[in-house]
């Protein structure tokens, strides 16, 4: 199904995100939390492309997918951008949609005529702002650009305060992008991970009342836990009580978070969230 049909199908899109093992024992761990993160029903799934500047060698025993220039390789710390292909993500979706196949339907080898719509899109978006982009005017004219050379839907990178979305996703309104945008929720799981987040996602801003609740929890790590869990409960009930399009679980390829939130909401798969 195209991911434009799953977006006019369902009212709320949920979906989850995993990213390629580093060994045969990790592998094996996370068919498992596919297996049970399947009973949740999500709308689709997604498999990152090397992410954090890691080994890409085992994405494609997930899926087969276009590869993005994503984060710069961690052993190259100097790495020039200007050997990019596509420097900017804007290009990259330009050239996806300028590809034959991405265009009109081809007959594949099975026999089959893809989609005519080609490949379906997505590209980031930064509610706490861009970190390559301080300048806000200037990083809505590039998210506009984006959507305009083709892409389907925009889902954010993860945040966790709620205003920050909602700004942003006015700001995108204001800017004349009518895709779809999904929401990233990431739940805190362990104090390392809190700065590991950090890390990753570029400084992401943690509310002052998340750092005190993490704080009462002192050295105890289920108490972490709970208190991350509760606290992307919230922010789901939230998003979901103003409309949101669609929300994406980063899971960290385990299930126990994700599956601790539906329960939280009073439901056991995604169905039950939309209506």
């Amino acid at each position: 199904m195209h991911i434009l049909d799953i977006f006019r199908k369902h009212r709320t899109t949920f979906s989850f995100e995993f990213f390629p093992p580093k060994s045969d024992d990790a592998a094996e761990e996370l068919f498992v939390t596919i297996a049970e993160l399947q009973a949740l029903r999500p709308s689709f799934v997604s498999v990152t492309y090397g992410a954090g500047g890691s080994t890409r060698d085992r994405t494609h025993d997930l899926v087969v997918r276009i590869a993005l220039g994503g984060d710069p390789p961690r052993e190259r710390p100097n790495y020039d951008r200007s050997q990019d292909a596509f420097r900017y993500a804007e290009d990259l979706v330009r050239f996806i949609r300028s590809r034959p196949n991405a265009r009109r339907g081809r007959r594949s080898r099975l026999g089959r005529t893809p989609d005519p719509r080609g490949f379906g899109i997505g590209v980031a978006g930064f509610p706490e702002g861009h970190p390559a982009t301080p300048n806000r005017f200037k990083e809505m004219e590039n998210l506009k650009r984006k959507v305009d050379a083709g892409a389907d839907y925009i889902c954010t990178q993860l945040f966790f305060d709620n205003r920050d979305f909602y700004d942003f996703r006015e700001r995108c309104d204001l800017a004349g992008i009518r895709v779809p945008i999904v929401a990233g929720i990431m739940p805190i799981t362990t104090k390392s991970g809190m700065e590991r987040m950090a890390e990753l996602a570029l400084g992401c801003r943690f509310p002052a009342a998340l750092l005190r609740a993490i704080g009462r929890c002192g050295e105890d790590a289920a108490a972490v836990a709970r208190v991350g869990v509760h606290w992307a409960t919230e922010q789901c009930r939230d998003l979901l009580d103003n409309e949101v399009r669609g929300i994406h679980f980063y899971t960290l390829n385990r299930s126990h978070a994700t599956r601790q939130i539906y329960g939280n909401l009073g439901v056991t798969d995604s169905a039950a969230l939309r209506t």
